[in-house]
C-alpha cells in the first residue's frame, strides 16, 4: 500500500472525512484520559513520560514518537499509506488543541466522567479511522511487521510491545492507573462496534475485507485493541495489505 493507494473510488469523500475525524477525535480522547488523571492508554503512557522528561509537550512527543516508530518500518519492509502519516501528525495536533481548551478534572468524579468519555471517544474514533482503509498506524505498522517478520501470534508481538511501552512510560513518570486497565478490558469491543456502525460500502470487486465483518477484533488505536487476549493472524503476505484484516491494527 502507497501512500497514494485507495484514493479513487465512489466513497473516497467520505473515507476521507472519517480519516481525518477518526484521528482528530483519537487525539481528543487521549487529552481527555490526561486531563481525566486515572490513567491513560499504554502508548499514552510513554508519551507522557517523555513529556515530562524532555519538557515537550506530549502532542509533540507523540509526534516524534510516531515518526521514529515510523522508520523502524524500513528494515522490517512495511509500506505507509495516506493514513499513515496522517496518524503522525494529526494525533499530537489535535491532542496538544484540546489540552490547551480543557482543565484538569477538578475532583474524583470528574476524573470519572473524563475517563470514561475518553475511553468512548476513543472506540469511536478508531472505528472512524480503521474503516476508512487507508493505512494502519505507525505503531500497528511496527506490531504487523514484526509479526511477520518473528512469525509469533499478534498476541504475543503485541502484548510484548505494550507491555515494554507501559512498563518504559511508568518509569519516566507517565500515569498508569484505572483508566489504563479499563481501557486495555473495553477498546476492543468498543471498536468492533463502531467498526460495524462506521463500515463504509466496499466497491465492486475489491478485495479489502468488510470492516464490519464478524472477525473477533485485537488491539489499539493505539495505537493497538485490547493488545491482551487477541491472537488473529495475518492471512496475507504483506501486513500492510488490504488483505489484512481491519480488526488486526486497530490502534494507532
Amino acid at each position: 500500500m502507497s501512500i497514494a493507494s485507495g484514493l479513487r473510488g465512489r466513497h473516497l469523500t467520505r473515507r476521507l472525512v472519517q480519516l481525518y475525524a477518526g484521528l482528530a477525535l483519537y487525539g481528543v480522547s487521549s487529552a481527555l484520559l490526561v486531563r481525566g488523571g486515572l490513567g491513560l492508554e499504554p502508548w499514552g503512557v510513554l508519551h507522557q513520560g517523555l513529556a515530562e522528561r524532555s519538557g515537550l509537550s506530549i502532542g509533540v512527543v507523540s509526534i516524534v514518537v510516531g515518526a521514529v516508530v515510523l522508520l523502524l518500518w524500513i528494515p522490517i519492509r512495511q509500506k505507509p499509506g495516506l493514513g499513515t502519516v496522517s496518524n503522525v501528525f494529526v494525533i499530537g495536533i489535535a491532542m496538544d488543541g484540546t489540552l490547551a481548551l480543557v482543565p484538569d478534572a477538578d475532583g474524583l468524579p470528574a476524573g470519572i466522567a473524563l475517563m470514561v468519555l475518553g475511553i468512548l471517544l476513543n472506540g469511536l474514533a478508531t472505528g472512524l479511522y480503521i474503516a476508512a482503509r487507508f493505512g494502519p498506524g505507525p505503531r500497528d505498522g511496527l506490531m504487523t511487521g514484526l509479526h511477520r517478520l518473528t512469525g509469533r501470534s499478534i498476541r504475543l508481538v503485541r502484548t510484548a510491545i505494550e507491555v515494554a511501552v507501559v512498563a518504559t512510560g511508568f518509569l519516566l513518570g507517565g500515569s498508569v492507573g484505572i483508566g489504563t486497565v479499563l481501557y486495555a478490558l473495553s477498546i476492543g469491543p468498543l471498536a468492533q462496534f463502531f467498526l460495524r456502525w462506521c463500515a463504509v460500502p466496499e466497491e465492486r470487486g475489491s478485495n479489502v475485507q468488510d470492516p464490519g465483518s464478524d472477525v473477533p477484533a485485537v488491539q489499539d488505536p493505539g495505537s493497538g485493541i485490547p493488545a491482551f487476549g487477541s491472537d488473529i493472524q495475518n492471512p496475507g503476505s504483506d501486513p500492510v495489505t488490504p488483505a489484512t484484516p481491519p480488526q488486526a491494527i486497530l490502534r494507532r
